[in-house]
């Protein structure tokens, strides 16, 4: 079955980094875009980035361009979100998402924090 699991997650001081990654299995992972949301407690889960499929050029938030870096090694089955110079207000669960199908990862937790 279709699986997507998020790991990387952290406690950060603000301007600091994280690395995210998300594993897909139970699909030929190389055929799909992948998403990242992410989501702070008591607000809406938002778009954060989009991996596509064969294009080497990733969709951002305004509110991460320039910060994050989204990429994908088809090799490995994984794509990654490189967060650099870190927010309190980029707290939340970050989460990956394949949109045909439907499938989200159980998340991952990133706290920016002094």
């Amino acid at each position: 079955q279709v699986q997507l699991v998020e790991s990387g997650g952290g406690l950060v001081q603000p301007g600091g980094s994280l690395r995210l990654s998300c594993a897909g299995s139970g699909f030929t992972f190389k055929y799909y875009t992948i998403d990242w949301y992410r989501q702070a407690p008591g607000r809406e889960r938002e778009f954060v980035a989009r991996v596509w499929e064969r294009d080497p050029t990733p969709l951002y938030a305004d509110a991460v361009k320039d910060r994050f870096i989204a990429s994908r090694d088809d090799a490995k089955n994984t794509t990654y979100l490189q967060l650099n110079d870190l927010r309190p207000e980029d707290t939340a669960m970050y989460y990956c998402h394949r949109a045909t199908g439907n499938y989200w990862g159980q998340g991952t937790q990133v706290t920016v924090t002094s």
